[in-house]
């Protein structure tokens, strides 16, 4: 059985426990950058104990970001911004990584602090682009369909982006197809009505978002991980479900996916969401053991005694934190006295706690 403060192997990365970062979008880049706010916020919980901390979702080309104020890797330029903060999460014994994302047709929004909802025109809206002519909800445009041009370089984008994530200095990559963003706006059958060869059929939905994992995994070095975060369910009458991730996850698998992180929802506006602690962990359980792959669970996971069963019970191999992180930037330290393990405050921190 395994404990939560085990280390994790990947490839060839190694995580110093089964604790991490859930990617969370600050909404505080400028330009695509990230500044002195992102090195501060991902460090702290580096320095907290997280083994493993994923960047937020970072557009592969400016059109693809949420906001304004996302974070980007779209071009060569960007790769300095992020260098010093890989250095300083590896000097804290983290595992740096990114989640690379394009938001489709929920793109070109205000920042959750601004206000939400799509940008106007005054305020430098751009147009949306996903798989069908489909608006994420009421009051949104209508997103321009994809053509096959299109989707290949889109494809490359990823892959140039990953590229780019190496030269960075991150050690494993997650790729964003979860929470109604470009790749899950094509796997499910509620937003993507296409008759050609992207769409219609499971195998066909999957089409696309196995290309961007295949070209990934190509760009990526062969001893590093990749990631890839799903919704498991549109929770959903006649939308995306389990049954359909548990066979999308075996195809990744076979494609050199190393670890699926599985979350639920954001596709459309009125689904209906039981939430309660630990409710998305029977979806990681259900991957993990159905279609083989390693799994991390994600979603209300607040207490450390709740963290541990997960993974010593098997359900998962990774518990990724999200909201409890932002609360308490040193949940590992603090959860390892609570289930009696030694885990070391930061040494600068270590006189005032020991």
């Amino acid at each position: 059985m395994s404990h939560i403060f085990d280390p994790l192997l990947l490839r060839g990365v190694t995580l110093r426990n089964r604790i991490g970062l859930s990617p969370m979008c600050m909404y505080s880049a400028s330009d695509g950058r990230p500044d002195d706010w992102h090195r501060v916020h991902l460090g702290s919980r580096a320095a907290g104990g997280a083994g493993l901390v994923i960047a937020e979702a970072t557009a592969v080309e400016p059109r693809g970001r949420i906001s304004p104020a996302d974070c980007g890797l779209w071009d060569d330029s960007f790769i300095a911004a992020w260098a010093p903060i890989t250095r300083f999460l590896v000097t804290q014994g983290a595992v740096p990584a990114i989640q690379l994302a394009h938001a489709g047709r929920k793109a070109g929004t205000r920042p959750p602090f601004a206000g939400r909802g799509p940008l106007s025109a005054d305020e430098g809206s751009w147009e949306p682009v996903g798989p069908s002519a489909l608006p994420f909800a009421d009051g949104y445009r209508v997103p321009r369909v994809l053509d096959e041009v299109e989707l290949d370089e889109l494809a490359a984008g990823f892959a140039a982006a990953a590229l780019r994530a190496h030269a960075a200095g991150f050690q494993a990559i997650e790729i964003h197809a979860a929470h109604g963003y470009l790749l899950h706006q094509f796997l499910s059958p509620l937003s993507n009505r296409r008759d050609d060869a992207w769409g219609g059929s499971l195998e066909n939905r999957m089409r696309f978002p196995l290309d961007v994992v295949r070209r990934v995994r190509a760009a990526w070095p062969d001893e590093l991980p990749l990631l890839v975060r799903i919704s498991a369910t549109d929770w959903m009458r006649d939308g995306w479900d389990v049954e359909q991730s548990v066979t999308f996850c075996r195809a990744m698998r076979r494609l050199g996916v190393d670890l699926v992180d599985c979350s639920s929802g954001g596709l459309v506006p009125q689904q209906q969401v039981p939430v309660g602690p630990g409710y998305q962990v029977p979806f990681a359980e259900r991957i993990r053991r159905e279609a083989e792959v390693p799994t991390a669970a994600v979603g209300l996971i607040t207490e450390p005694v709740m963290a541990a069963e997960i993974v010593h019970d098997g359900r998962a191999d990774l518990v990724l934190l999200g909201r409890e992180f932002l609360r308490d930037p040193y949940w590992p330290v603090r959860a390892a006295g609570e289930l009696g393990h030694a885990v070391p405050w930061p040494l600068q921190y270590a006189w005032a706690v020991g």
